[in-house]
């Protein structure tokens, strides 16, 4: 049970780094196929970015408006989620107010990239602002269009397991909200309702993603829908420790299952 008495008082509720310990319990296993790979990525406007994988590090570097070229640094996790569609979890060295996430469709020659910047306190914002970046891969066939915007989750009840103890249910409620309640855990009985984005990868499988209001923090999860009674998905958390004085990074997995389907009608439906 949740140490909270009052469950209303957001002030007692659980900061990001007292919910880490064992929310990775569920996480995959990571992958090494990038390791010497070099992938570049190319938006709408044609701007390109080549990253340079290595075992456990990339570098990437990018034009600037001058003509110059910048170069970064990052650690990063790989995951892959289906055959030729791998999750990349990136955080750079000199941006510690930054993380990146990449998909890459292998198969396919498009993925998405979502960055995530924790912002000063802005009234009627978030702290953390989540911007997405569809695209391109190089050197590839294109066989489908980049990730778009999905309203396919609406109205969709689920649960996931995120260990033995973290479990919580999502409610996907319309294009920009969410409702998550947690049913076991530190948080138990804690619940609320943020701002959400989802894009779709594939068929059934989504980028959905989170920001929350009351504690500093948001979420990228790819999420593979395709089995009703078998969801995996794979994720981050990133935010702000409790006094605020570091960034708390930090991947995840989970197991889980669709609860319910609400079915509208046509003239109340959210998707519309």
């Amino acid at each position: 049970m949740t140490s909270t008495t009052n469950l209303s008082d957001t002030s007692t509720w659980l900061p990001l780094d007292g919910l880490e310990p064992g929310f990775d319990e569920n996480r995959a296993e990571t992958t090494h196929n990038l390791n010497g790979a070099e992938v570049v990525t190319a938006n709408s406007t044609g701007f390109k970015v080549t990253h340079r994988f290595k075992e456990s590090t990339v570098h990437w570097s990018y034009p600037g408006k001058d003509g110059s070229v910048h170069h970064r640094d990052g650690t990063y996790e790989a995951f892959v989620v289906d055959e030729d569609l791998c999750y990349v979890q990136i955080h750079p060295e000199d941006r510690g107010m930054q993380s990146a996430s990449l998909f890459l469709d292998l198969r396919d020659g498009v993925g998405l990239c979502v960055i995530a910047e924790i912002r000063g306190v802005v009234a009627g914002q978030t702290r953390v602002e989540q911007r997405f970046i569809p695209f391109t891969i190089a050197g590839q066939a294109r066989l489908a269009e980049p990730p778009a915007v999905t309203n396919e989750l609406i109205g969709r009840r689920a649960y996931w397991r995120y260990s033995e103890q973290h479990a919580y249910e999502h409610v996907y409620l319309s294009p920009q909200w969410y409702t998550w309640h947690c049913l076991s855990g530190p948080e138990k009985g804690l619940a609320d309702t943020d701002e959400q984005t989802t894009y779709r990868l594939r068929e059934g499988i989504f980028v959905f993603t989170w920001r929350e209001k009351v504690i500093p923090c948001a979420s990228v999860t790819v999420a593979d829908h395709r089995d009703h009674s078998a969801l995996r998905s794979h994720g981050v958390l990133f935010g702000l420790n409790e006094d605020e004085s570091e960034t708390i990074h930090f991947t995840f997995g989970a197991h889980g299952a669709v609860l319910s389907q609400s079915v509208y009608p046509p003239d109340l439906d959210p998707r519309n």
